[in-house]
């Protein structure tokens, strides 16, 4: 009888029309390499791509659960959100997963010695940027070269660790980025004049996140909101850290990232 319920479950699935796995392969893998260093990143391009078209283009930064080299963790929050034939039909775009080595961060940070982790660290986007952001930079400037990507719709996003690059790249390349959607991240409040009047950004936290505290996320809006800027925050009473699936639920949030142009 088990044998008989396996089989079943099994043939569901391949039945699926496009399954989570399916739509992952359809970001294709590719590398960015700087010296002896790589930056492994998947990227997911518009059905019907024209290079003598131009796309908004999409930067997502993932978690410190999905660092590594596999070209593949990268994509297990968020993939399938931007790889639905929904998304691909009403929002057609060039899609970017990176992949974050490792031994290196998205943000260049401060761990405290006492072991309390993103309770007390500290942002310094100022300084030395990490390998993974250097790479990223790298990478970001590659990218809006394209010919095929439209200047003005360039967006980027990321979660947890992913969160405090967003708010770091928007510092580091403060004229690229159109609008930004950090979710369950934090930053350096002292940054924010560098791109508050030229980037508009939607942030998402958990009220209960008991790994990285919401409060770093309402610091940089009101940090952002203080020097003129367009900043927004949403907080899940009932969420944790997981809080990005809130987010990928949320129905006006493509519609919002791709209305906004630079």
């Amino acid at each position: 009888m088990k044998y008989f319920v396996f089989f079943i479950l099994f043939v569901s699935v391949m039945l699926q029309p496009q399954s989570v796995f399916s739509q992952n392969e359809l970001f294709q893998k590719k590398s960015f390499i700087i010296g002896a260093d790589t930056l492994p990143y998947r990227i997911l391009y518009p059905d019907n791509f024209d290079t003598a078209q131009h796309y908004p283009l999409i930067l997502f930064l993932h978690g410190s659960d999905e660092s590594g080299n596999d070209n593949q963790s990268q994509l297990k929050h968020g993939g399938k959100l931007f790889s639905s034939p929904e998304t691909r039909a009403h929002y057609p775009a060039i899609v970017i997963f990176p992949q974050c080595p490792t031994q290196s961060f998205w943000a260049s940070a401060d761990f405290p010695e006492d072991n309390s982790g993103y309770q007390s660290m500290v942002f310094n986007p100022f300084g030395e940027p990490t390998l993974g952001v250097k790479l990223l930079m790298g990478l970001v400037d590659q990218l809006t070269e394209e010919q095929f990507v439209d200047k003005k719709c360039i967006y980027i996003g990321g979660l947890s660790l992913g969160g405090m690059g967003t708010f770091e790249l928007l510092h580091r390349r403060p004229d690229i980025f159109a609008a930004a959607f950090p979710i369950c991240g934090g930053g350096n409040t002292s940054s924010v004049d560098n791109y508050a009047l030229k980037v508009k950004i939607w942030a998402f936290h958990g009220a209960k996140d008991d790994v990285v505290p919401p409060v770093l996320s309402i610091q940089m809006v009101d940090a952002i909101n203080k020097a003129g800027g367009d900043a927004k925050l949403t907080i899940y009473p009932e969420a944790n850290h997981g809080v990005w699936d809130n987010v990928f639920a949320e129905p006006e949030l493509l519609k919002w990232l791709f209305s906004v142009k630079k």
